[in-house]
């Protein structure tokens, strides 16, 4: 990663450090390549065949029009506006600038002999300032051009990940089984999955990626990949954990890990064995309104290689709930920095625990976007609820 000179930096320190990677080559390619393929991003599906057989000067003005209209349709209303007042008032700089019609000598054939032409007159400096609005103009189009490019193909990443997350309710015996996640950005780093397995058992697993973002969704979905191939092999929970703890520390960076609540549910007994690596405790809301908090069994995966898990065991009966969560829902603050909290999470529960568990997900993430009274959070939201009839 390049160095950053400081302030106590000498003048030569800070010219190498802005000047070492530059190339003519990459110079050259800002104002050909990156340029045309700024344009050609931003009028892909328009036709010009109406323009093709124009002189270039008719075509000029026609496609430098299209080329706005279909860059600033791209920005949002409020940065389209904002740039618009940007034209506007660099277009009334210019004209104060303007002190009319005059003839100006112009050299024409030899340096002897010069010819008088009737021209605009501008303030010094006019074509300087022009010039520099134009080529900041041209830079912004240039990183806009990238960032929607990128935006474009996270949006894709977007329904890739989603599309390897359950959907729809699981219902099997008398449980009902729903989960959903809210990435923060385009892609996220939280996940949950429900595997039936072939002897009437169901694993419900839940987790979060340290950090958000492209590096989190990408080690998301490594870590479903090899969660499903190891749930193959039928290791006991606290085996499969520790397997699969020691693939993330061999192939994720040191400073990523994963926190996991992994249980496996008999429907028929109500067992469910589990180990929480690091996650939240989950909740399970008995019948008669106590809440049981799932301890950690183990740290979180990717942190040592050799870590050692344990499972412990619970019973769900008819009429109760497990409420599993990432920290994004309970860390999630209102303008005056209160987190919404494990209390706020019980609160919620309990006045819609009558609710279906794909009802109650959208009322618990609705409840916090009220509470933190914005749409947009700083970390991903996610839940799983796995319901039991009552008898």
């Amino acid at each position: 990663m390049a160095s950053t000179p400081t302030a106590s930096g000498k003048p030569a320190d800070w010219i190498h450090a802005y000047t070492r990677d530059f190339s003519g080559d990459e110079f050259k390619r800002l104002f050909t390549h990156d340029t045309r393929d700024a344009y050609d991003f931003f009028t892909r599906g328009q036709s010009g065949e109406a323009y093709a057989k124009l002189p270039w000067w008719k075509q000029l003005p026609l496609r430098f029009r299209q080329f706005m209209a279909a860059f600033t349709l791209r920005l949002s209303p409020a940065r389209r506006a904002l740039y618009y007042c940007a034209l506007f008032v660099a277009a009334i700089g210019v004209l104060n600038l303007y002190r009319g019609f005059d003839f100006v000598p112009v050299p024409f054939g030899t340096p002897f002999f010069q010819v008088g032409l009737f021209l605009p007159i501008w303030a010094p400096g006019t074509f300087t300032l022009m010039l520099g609005f134009l080529l900041v103009n041209l830079l912004v189009i240039l990183e806009v051009a990238d960032r929607l490019s990128l935006k474009g193909e996270l949006e894709v990443a977007r329904e890739i990940q989603l599309a390897m997350l359950p959907r729809g309710t699981y219902v099997a015996s008398d449980i009902e089984i729903f989960g959903t996640t809210r990435p923060a950005n385009t892609v996220g780093g939280d996940f949950y999955d429900v595997l039936p397995l072939s002897d009437g058992k169901v694993i419900v697993a839940l987790g979060d990626v340290a950090g958000k973002g492209s590096p989190a969704a990408l080690l998301m979905a490594l870590l479903l990949a090899v969660l499903r191939t190891l749930v193959d092999e039928r290791l006991e929970a606290a085996a499969l954990v520790e397997r699969l703890n020691a693939q993330i520390a061999r192939h994720s960076p040191a400073s990523r890990f994963i926190t996991l609540f992994f249980g496996v549910y008999d429907p028929v007994t109500g067992d469910l064995t589990y180990v929480n690596a690091g996650q939240n405790p989950p909740l399970i809301r008995r019948g008669d309104g106590r809440y049981e908090r799932l301890a950690a069994t183990g740290v979180a995966l990717g942190m040592f290689e050799g870590s050692k898990f344990y499972a412990q065991r619970t019973i769900v009966l008819p009429g109760e709930l497990l409420v599993l969560y990432s920290d994004g829902i309970t860390e999630a603050e209102n303008p005056a920095g209160q987190p919404f909290e494990e209390t706020g999470l019980q609160q919620v529960v309990d006045a819609y625990a009558s609710e279906t568990p794909a009802q109650l997900a959208a009322t618990v993430l609705t409840a916090v976007e009220r509470h933190a009274e914005r749409p947009k959070f700083i970390d991903d939201l996610t839940i799983l609820l796995l319901k039991r009839r009552a008898a």
